[in-house]
């Protein structure tokens, strides 16, 4: 393989990031409270450099994050495990760590009385059979596909694009019943 393909092909292959952290584009949480409404308080229990608190917060929510790690968001209110969480909230909304989506997605529907909205990979909706015994009412397909890089590459500096994945917003509505509906959120309105 000539050099240039290699390094085209390893572009986006980055060392794994401890505690799964890994960074949305800002437009994928503005995108979803443009077209998601909450009541209540709104949480995010890995919030990493808080790109959904400030997007809640500009759309007028009261909205505040924590982390099993300090990086660095002024806003965060205290490090903590979310699996450890008991204080319970209005709605959550994150992008959690893919490893542990199924476990966080349950414990987040344990603690909240309103929405719960996480971002996920769409490759793995299809084999999610645990899904159809929640209240799951909307599916957002993202577009274009975002790059989610880990969060020592936004430290970096570096600007990725040209997403590799696709990814979703799964929302869940506690008064929610029967089967999910499906919507694009686009980039650009």
């Amino acid at each position: 393989m000539s050099d240039a393909i290699e390094k085209a092909v390893d572009a986006h292959k980055w060392k794994r990031e401890q505690f799964e952290h890994y960074v949305e584009p800002q437009w994928c949480s503005q995108r979803l409270f443009d077209v998601e409404s909450f009541d209540g308080t709104i949480q995010d229990p890995s919030c990493g450099f808080g790109r959904v608190v400030l997007a809640a917060l500009s759309a007028g929510l009261p909205a505040f994050g924590t982390d099993i790690v300090d990086r660095g968001f002024p806003e965060l209110r205290g490090v903590a495990d979310f699996f450890k969480q008991t204080t319970r909230v209005a709605n959550i909304v994150s992008n959690p760590p893919f490893d542990v989506f199924e476990q966080y997605a349950l414990r987040a529907l344990s603690l909240t009385s309103g929405k719960v909205a996480l971002i996920w990979l769409l490759r793995r909706l299809p084999a999610a059979r645990w899904l159809k015994h929640t209240p799951l009412a909307r599916i957002y397909f993202l577009t274009p596909r975002p790059s989610m890089p880990p969060g020592h590459v936004i430290t970096r500096g570096e600007k990725p694009g040209g997403g590799q994945q696709d990814f979703v917003w799964l929302v869940w509505d506690h008064k929610h019943e029967g089967s999910p509906s499906a919507h694009w959120l686009r980039r650009d309105k």
